[in-house]
This record gives structure tokens, sequence and C-alpha cells, in this order.
């Protein structure tokens, strides 16, 4: 069996605004890659049919798409956090050694903070891994748990409820342009533009 090409697998998913953020090694054998929006994300999936058509689950069907195609050229199969059977990406983001639960209960990454989200996975049949990561709560002051203005999220857990009737309530609310102010309170965050922050928190609450 030959060795999974990790040099081509990095170019092909950065063509796409896409990074390899951990892999896990399931039982029956192979190799999950994880994959995360990464620089130039945005400005590639909104110049996308997807984004422009105006039908439902732009972003999904968009990652259904790119990720099909990638996993096509690499010899892997697609895994997709969504749709009618979503793979467990939660559990597997903690066991891939770049997430883990975050004080708010949210995941948190090692390099993308309170804003980790995973676009899809790619399964080879080869075993391989990538470099793991420090939790990055360790040293941190913690900021997230005092965050939210109403107290929907916190260390004690999520009032979706609470939180929804807050930016459903105060339309010109930061977290709704800014997004979320819990995840831009994690000091390795990376930051989303406006345009991305606000496509999420509609997206939230529709």
């Amino acid at each position: 069996m030959s060795p999974v090409d990790q040099s081509a697998l990095h170019d092909n998913l950065a063509e796409h605004g896409l990074a390899a953020n951990g892999t896990v090694s399931p039982d029956d054998g192979g190799t999950i890659v994880l994959l995360s929006p990464s620089a130039g994300f945005w400005d590639i999936f909104t110049a996308s049919l997807e984004y422009g058509d105006g039908a439902a689950d732009p972003m999904d069907r968009w990652s259904a798409r790119i990720v099909s195609a990638i996993a096509a050229q690499l010899g892997a199969h697609p895994l997709f956090p969504f749709g009618d059977e979503p793979a467990p990406f939660f559990r597997w983001a903690q066991e891939s050694g770049r997430a883990w639960q975050s004080p708010v209960q949210l995941l948190v990454g090692s390099d993308m903070g309170l804003n980790v989200s995973y676009r899809g996975g790619l399964r080879f049949k080869e075993r391989f891994s990538l470099v793991e990561e420090t939790r990055p709560c360790e040293t941190c002051a913690q900021l997230c748990t005092s965050a939210c203005p109403v107290s929907a999220l916190t260390a004690d857990g999520y009032d979706v409820a609470a939180c929804k009737a807050y930016l459903a309530s105060t339309l010109d609310a930061p977290c709704l342009e800014h997004g979320c102010a819990v995840r831009r309170s994690c000091p390795v965050s990376r930051l989303q533009t406006p345009a991305h922050a606000q496509f999420h928190m509609e997206a939230f609450l529709r």
C-alpha cells in the first residue's frame, strides 16, 4: 500500500480554501482527515455557484461538491458532518489531537479557537497522522465563560432559546454583525470577516 502524498493533499485542499485539521484512526483501519476552512475560504465560497443560486444550505452543498471532488482525485472516501446521516465529527475532533471541549462546552481548536469548524473529511485506506497540538485552554484566562451578553453560553451549558431570543429582539446586536461574542473572546480564534460571521448567524436564526 503506497503512502499518502501529504504535500499533494495540502496543496489540493489549499486550492479550495480548506486545510487538514487533524486525523483519526478508526478501529477498522485507515485514516480520517478532518477538513476545516482556511485562508481564502470565504472568498472562494462566495464566488461559487452554490452561494449565488438562492437555494437552501449553500455552504453544505458547496462542501459536498468540493470535498467529494477532492476525495475522487486523491483516492479517498468523503465524509460530512451534515445530511441525513451525519458522521460523528464532534467525537472525531476530540480524538484528533487538534480540538477539545472548551470551558463553555463548544469545541475549541488549537489554531482556530472557538471558531473551529469542519466542512467534511477524507477517509484513506492508509494509516498516517498529522502533528498534534496543545490545548489552548490550559493557559487561558477563559474569558469565554463570561463573554455572552445574556449569559446564554457559559460553563453550565448553552441556552439556545435565550440566545435566539436575544438575537431576534436586538437587531443591532454585535453578535449579528461580528459573530458570537463568546467565540470572539477566545484569544486564538481566527477572526471571520463580518460577511462570513453574518452568514453563520443568519443560518443559526433560521
